[in-house]
């Protein structure tokens, strides 16, 4: 039985002024609300501060267009099997135009049968990057011709930092969104 809710939300009148504050950040932000990952990290605000910035470089002005973002950080939330994240960015890429398609193979652990180029090169770089650690020279060429060098290091960068959210929040037990079905494990 999976663990919920080690870290749950803290109540605001339970909150130091420094997580008050780091809680603001992200309300006045991009993201306009405190959920999922951030509700986690309230308990390390500065820490919060710094990943959030990060975190909304890579989100929402990365070199790779929303489509292929989200791409990446589905295909990492299905690695770690993150319920939260997995269902939170759905409704995201989707809406970027992600094909519910290629959502769903992602989901079952397959690799998608019809995508486009651009796809295929972040299913492929993501897949074998976590499969390997790294990536073969092929693999690298086809997004480097692509995505250059920049989209390659922001890539990889979206990758890793939904990596340690995903690590965050399966640690603390963190439950899908709303209506949200938690995501099988990977056979």
């Amino acid at each position: 039985m999976p663990i919920r809710d080690r870290l749950p939300p803290i109540p605001p009148d339970r909150m130091t002024a420094e997580q008050k504050a780091a809680a603001e950040a992200i309300i006045k932000g991009p993201r306009g609300h405190l959920v999922g990952p951030f509700l986690v990290l309230l308990r390390s605000p500065e820490f919060m501060n710094r990943l959030q910035r990060t975190g909304e470089y890579l989100r929402f002005n990365s070199a790779l267009p929303p489509r292929l973002s989200e791409l990446a950080i589905l295909l990492t939330a299905r690695v770690w099997s993150q319920g939260f994240e997995w269902h939170h960015h759905r409704i995201i890429a989707e809406k970027a135009g992600l094909s519910s398609a290629i959502i769903d193979a992602i989901a079952e652990g397959r690799r998608p049968e019809a995508m486009a180029d651009d796809e295929a090169a972040v299913h492929d770089f993501i897949a074998e990057l976590h499969r390997n650690r790294t990536v073969s020279e092929p693999t690298y060429q086809k997004a480097l011709a692509l995505f250059g060098e920049k989209g390659i290091v922001d890539m990889t960068g979206i990758s890793g930092s939904h990596s340690m959210l995903a690590m965050l929040m399966n640690v603390a037990g963190t439950p899908p969104p709303e209506g949200g079905k938690p995501l099988p494990g990977l056979p």
